[in-house]
């Protein structure tokens, strides 16, 4: 399996469960209907568990932008890499999203609430203010990038790229990242940040699984769907982004 197509997959099982856990606890006539936010948060702890077990052998399970991004920048990755797995990862979040609409496609259906609707695809903040919900971001994403960069297993060999040619599928043997050991204590990590950091902005931590699920609440003809709230669409993007960075400079100060 290519390195491209491996972040897809784990992407797209990530946002599948993830998504798919909030559609289970928020929309009319399901099961899960009002669940609640520990259903939430180890729905998608889980989620991250089947993603980064399923591809981490094949690309060390990113699943995430912000991860992507750290870890180029501590030069786990060639930044000729970084546009591939960052298309792969949204590409992966927006039919991950699309699957879980068509799974409760019958509770979109049924449900009037457009702010519920919207919450199955992308966060949103319990108090609206563009500096708190930033820091929150950057937080909780600090948090998440810092763990796994002492969870994850292995450096690069830089010497096995030499002389590779400089296309995404020459790294799939060689994915940098985390592996399929360490799917449970990732998991555990998420679940960590979603109870205890996950409350003023539904905890995002993924520019990809905020940005995927939000394009494709704007393209698909969710019935009585409101807008995809893109004035907040920035701040689960450029915080993670921030967090990310912030956790590679420590990271690389403390080694």
């Amino acid at each position: 399996m290519s390195t491209f197509l491996a972040e897809l997959i784990g992407t797209a099982l990530l946002i599948l469960l993830g998504d798919g856990v909030v559609a289970n606890c928020v929309l009319n006539k399901s099961k899960g209907q009002n669940g609640g936010w520990i259903v939430i948060t180890m729905g998608w702890a889980m989620a991250v568990f089947v993603g980064v077990f399923a591809v981490g052998a094949y690309s060390g399970a990113h699943l995430n932008s912000a991860v992507t991004l750290a870890l180029a920048v501590t030069g786990g990755i060639e930044w000729a890499q970084v546009p591939a797995y960052l298309v792969a990862q949204l590409m992966g979040a927006i039919l991950g999203a699309c699957l879980v609409w068509v799974a409760y496609k019958q509770q979109f259906d049924a449900t009037d609430d457009p702010d519920g609707k919207l919450a199955v695809f992308c966060t949103a903040p319990a108090v609206r203010g563009t500096v708190p919900n930033l820091l929150t971001e950057i937080i909780g994403t600090f948090v998440l990038i810092f763990g796994v960069f002492y969870i994850a297993k292995g450096e690069v060999n830089l010497a096995k790229l030499e002389g590779l040619p400089g296309g995404f599928e020459s790294l799939s043997s060689i994915p940098v990242g985390l592996g399929a050991v360490d799917a449970l204590p990732v998991a555990l990590l998420v679940l960590a940040i979603g109870l205890s950091l996950g409350g003023p902005t539904g905890y995002a931590i993924n520019p990809a699984r905020d940005l995927g699920p939000r394009i494709a609440h704007f393209i698909l003809p969710i019935k009585g769907k409101r807008d995809s709230d893109w004035g907040y669409a920035w701040i689960p993007v450029v915080g993670p982004v921030i967090g990310a960075l912030l956790a590679a400079a420590l990271h690389m100060a403390l080694k």
